[in-house]
């Protein structure tokens, strides 16, 4: 049970849903833009989550499209993650998100939920940063495409909500491997998830569990796609240039952590060097 009341509102388009925010925010309201609502629900009956205006950007259209336009896959911000497993429009996201939750979550959570999670996996965002994926933001001025790695660096801004993700097509079948290690079950938080693909024989990573954020470095595919080095070596280079201290929680331990990240890059490597 929500223990507080908050005006809601679903906008069936993007300037109805910015004019909706812009007379609450100034105001003095809490606004918040919503579209699967997994998180605000969970947050909000333990009162660590509050607001006075919920905008759910469901009716939007634009935010609901999966589809293939031109050379672009598009994705809406509030499709689920349900739906992008089922569709199999790009492989590697269908793969990744698919151990996102469990099926009943899934059919809730959207892929915008989860890229702007507050939790630090947002496992999603893992194949758009590899596909070098961009994101069209509305706000109060206009609406702006961007680069997603930009948007993931510097956030969205106030008034801001994320509407789509623009992948190019020649991204989606690629070579690639997803591979997700769990404390326990198949289903949970990662201890460590490693996404990669191979584009122009070069293996591309991404990495979420590791550190307090998901990310995808430059140094460490140059590393690992050093093919004059062992593999091994690659390997424990990697652990030295990760940008931040490894993630020491109730899941695993730091040094626990990188004894499963050694063992999952050894299995990508192994999937996808063959592949080159």
């Amino acid at each position: 049970m929500i223990a507080f009341d908050f005006e809601y509102y679903k906008p069936s388009t993007i300037r109805e849903a910015v004019d909706t925010y812009q007379p609450a925010y100034q105001s003095g309201k809490q606004a918040i833009f919503y579209s699967g609502g997994t998180e605000f629900i969970t947050f909000a009956r333990t009162n660590k989550k509050t607001a006075d205006v919920v905008i759910d950007i469901k009716g939007i259209p634009e935010c609901t499209a999966l589809k293939i336009v031109g050379d672009e896959l598009i994705i809406g911000a509030a499709v689920t993650l349900t739906t992008i497993v089922e569709s199999k429009l790009f492989p590697l996201l269908s793969e990744t998100v698919k151990r996102i939750a469990d099926h009943t979550s899934r059919n809730k959570i959207t892929i915008g939920g989860n890229l702007n999670s507050h939790f630090m996996y947002r496992e999603g965002i893992l194949p758009f940063l590899l596909a070098d994926a961009h994101a069209k933001i509305a706000g109060k001025e206009k609406e702006r495409v961007l680069p997603l790695k930009q948007l993931l660096n510097e956030g969205l801004g106030e008034g801001e909500f994320l509407v789509q993700i623009h992948v190019d097509h020649s991204y989606v079948n690629l070579p690639f491997s997803s591979i997700k290690r769990t404390r326990i079950s198949t289903i949970g938080y990662p201890i460590v998830t490693v996404a990669a693909l191979v584009k122009d024989q070069h293996i591309r990573t991404a990495f979420s569990g590791v550190c307090e954020f998901p990310f995808r470095l430059d140094a460490i595919e140059k590393i690992l796609n050093d093919v004059s080095t062992a593999k091994e070596e690659r390997i424990e280079q990697v652990i030295h240039h990760l940008p931040a201290p490894v993630v020491q929680d109730i899941h695993a331990s730091a040094e626990y952590r990188k004894f499963v990240l050694k063992n999952v890059l050894t299995d990508t490597l192994e999937a996808l060097e063959g592949t080159i």
